[in-house]
């Protein structure tokens, strides 16, 4: 079953290659959506895809990359109805 959730990376998450490793990690896992850097200094994700590799991606984002230091991440249960194919880098909002 597919499943979608919005992340709030908030910590040393930006600077570190974080943009990068969620997409390495998230195409690994086959999961669609995309990451981008919120102007706040926090991380910003859409997940979509097989509930257990979601919950594994999520797990994954409490660590990160080499580098960064995850102070907390907020997850949002979503239902869009327009789903993202591929996932990919969207532009700092």
């Amino acid at each position: 079953m597919a499943i979608q959730a919005r992340l709030t990376i908030a910590g040393r998450v930006q600077g570190v290659g974080y943009r990068d490793w969620t997409i390495v990690t998230a195409r690994r896992l086959s999961l669609a959506g995309w990451v981008r850097n919120r102007t706040d200094g926090s991380v910003e994700a859409l997940l979509v895809g097989e509930d257990s590799a979601v919950g594994i991606m999520i797990e994954a984002c409490r660590r990160g990359p080499p580098g960064a230091r995850v102070d907390s991440i907020d997850v949002e249960p979503l239902d869009l109805d327009i789903l993202p194919e591929d996932f990919t880098r969207l532009p700092t909002a």
